[in-house]
């Protein structure tokens, strides 16, 4: 029954059709001239369809950081659709060897410029990107780079300004030690996870002592301390200022020490293309519920996965209808004509809304046969 399932999966219109066998994974080292990439790719990439591309935060690799969502029931739907390759950051995967002493290790951009040959390595032409922390800067430096790579950016608690966590941190936990795991704690974490959730601490503080070459985290956590401010401007008409291209779905947890860079990131970007996403939670990584579900809604944006069911986030609109939450707005470029879908709303989802409205440019015209005109700069408290 598998012989045709390819040719299959390559038409859209046929949602259904696809592999519901578990996705195979095979581990790659890609070459780069910044050194060995070590990549985790499951399942099969799907003709010209983008595949989802994963990058980790400091003190994580591609496990620590992904598992707990890529592992979650409403994830599998997904994967049905899409291949996935997780990127570790040079040395921080399982088992690293630690780097010699005088390596150089790569900067964040330097990172960003491995991403094509990754791409190139498994033959693929776009990816849509998810990342977190550092690893949501060096996504959106990729795609401000090679913007006909990246199809679509989710990025999780992304800072595009330079100026380093590390001294902003050491005034934030006085009386702490100031080790370098106490100091990513305070970057993965806000204050009051930290105070408490003690065994979620303590778990993470464990992968960050036991699953990490320290030397190595020592050499990413320096990199991403020296980070470039990415210099993105909000376009303005008439103007050509250096702006995300792709549709962005920017998440947040509510208690989370990134809030602010990440509302100051949305400002930056296009308003017709960006989404805002505010998790009233404990930490992102660990409502992998809700965050699947925005993303399927933000795949959907996109115009892939037309039926995906739909069931935690509850949607409503403004009285304008122009302005719409919890990524309907996405979800009405897709052009399926589905709009029977099933509304079913579970306890767990039930949102506080809070759309805001703010200075939109329309844009005309489409791009790739999508329309683009569809405002959906929102602001969702879920």
């Amino acid at each position: 029954s598998s012989t045709n399932m390819d040719d299959i999966q390559t038409v859209e219109s046929k949602p259904l059709l696809v592999d519901r066998e578990l996705p195979v994974s095979a581990e790659h080292d890609v070459e780069t001239p910044y050194g060995r990439i070590h990549c985790t790719m499951k399942g099969v990439p799907k003709g010209d369809r983008p595949i989802i591309l994963t990058y980790h935060d400091v003190g994580l690799n591609h496990k620590t950081c992904w598992d707990t969502l890529f592992n979650h029931e409403d994830m599998s739907e997904i994967m049905q659709h899409f291949a996935v390759c997780h990127v570790d950051a040079p040395g921080q995967h399982e088992g690293a060897n630690t780097f010699s002493t005088g390596y150089e290790y790569p900067s964040m951009d330097q990172l960003a410029e491995t991403l094509p040959l990754v791409l190139k390595h498994f033959g693929l032409k776009t990816v849509i990107g998810m990342g977190i922390g550092a690893g949501a800067y060096i996504l959106t430096r990729f795609a401000l780079d090679y913007p006909n790579m990246v199809e679509g950016l989710l990025l999780i608690n992304i800072n595009p300004c330079a100026e380093g966590w590390m001294d902003w941190a050491a005034h934030k936990i006085s009386g702490w030690t100031h080790a370098e795991p106490d100091m990513i704690i305070t970057h993965l974490f806000g204050k009051e996870e930290i105070h408490n959730n003690q065994d979620l601490i303590a778990t993470y503080r464990h992968h960050i002592l036991n699953d990490m070459n320290q030397f190595n985290l020592h050499l990413f956590v320096k990199s991403y301390e020296s980070r470039r401010d990415l210099e993105i401007e909000r376009p303005v008409p008439g103007i050509n200022f250096r702006t995300l291209k792709c549709p962005s779905l920017l998440v947040v947890g509510d208690n989370s020490p990134a809030v602010e860079a990440v509302v100051e990131c949305n400002t930056k970007l296009d308003p017709t293309k960006t989404t805002l996403l505010k998790l009233i939670i404990v930490c992102t990584l660990l409502q992998p519920a809700k965050l699947t579900e925005a993303f399927k809604y933000f795949i959907q944006g996109m115009g892939y996965m037309p039926s995906a069911s739909m069931t935690r986030l509850v949607r409503s609109r403004t009285a304008s209808g122009s302005s719409v939450a919890s990524m309907e707005g996405n979800r009405s470029r897709s052009h399926t004509h589905d709009g029977n879908r099933s509304r079913s709303h579970t306890n767990e989802g039930r949102s506080r809304s809070q759309t805001t409205e703010r200075g939109r440019s329309q844009t005309d015209g489409a791009v790739d046969g999508v329309d683009q005109s569809v405002p959906k700069s929102t602001e969702v408290s879920c």
